[in-house]
């Protein structure tokens, strides 16, 4: 079967003054890219949806599930590991505004602040129970990029948990054998967004 692993777009920044988990949904930008990555992809043959649970994830999967006429399944252990957090940065703007923490968290302070080798486990759980279940069909899980990594890495027999950073709604896709050997098709796909790319 193929596993199509898509990380959401562009959320807001939320910080919550009463401690309840932060699950902010998707910017502008980011309904965009939801958009675009729905039209990429409503040709393709997709055989089921399944998306975390967060708001950030569910908005991305809803173009595409309209696209397709496919309900979405909200899967609750597909949530990232920040779920908890009453506070929402993006990365990029976490590294304009507050560069020595940006800095921490991408060299391994993630590791310090959640329990990653649970989150690990979770996971590989989650992604081996959904191929189960689909066996010989192709299948779209719209999530985030700590399980893409946390996943990719697996896979390729990587000791880390973040290895590489995935673009907002990029497509990553994984074939997985009824033996349940894995292997990698391709990472960081994000040809939808080519037109708002910017060189340097």
């Amino acid at each position: 079967m193929e596993l199509i692993i898509i990380r959401h777009g562009l959320p807001l920044r939320v910080e919550k003054k009463d401690n309840t988990p932060a699950d902010p949904g998707l910017s502008e930008t980011g309904i965009k890219q939801a958009e675009k990555l729905g039209q990429w992809l409503k040709n393709e043959k997709i055989d089921a949806i399944y998306s975390s649970p967060m708001k950030r994830a569910r908005m991305t999967a809803e173009p595409l599930a309209k696209f397709k006429g496919i309900e979405i399944n909200i899967d609750p252990s597909l949530a990232e590991f920040d779920v908890q957090s009453s506070k929402y940065v993006p990365m990029e703007e976490l590294r304009e505004t507050d560069y020595e923490l940006w800095k921490d968290l991408v060299s391994g302070g993630f590791e310090a602040r959640y329990d990653m080798e649970a989150f690990r486990q979770k996971v590989l759980e989650s992604l081996d129970r959904i191929s189960a279940e689909n066996k010989g069909k192709r299948v779209t899980v719209v999530c985030h990029g700590g399980l893409i990594n946390t996943f990719a890495a697996h896979v390729l027999g990587i000791e880390k948990y973040f290895f590489f950073a995935p673009e907002y709604t990029c497509i990553n896709r994984f074939l997985v054998a009824s033996s349940g050997l894995k292997s990698i098709v391709s990472l960081n796909e994000f040809g939808h967004l080519r037109d708002d790319l910017v060189f340097a």
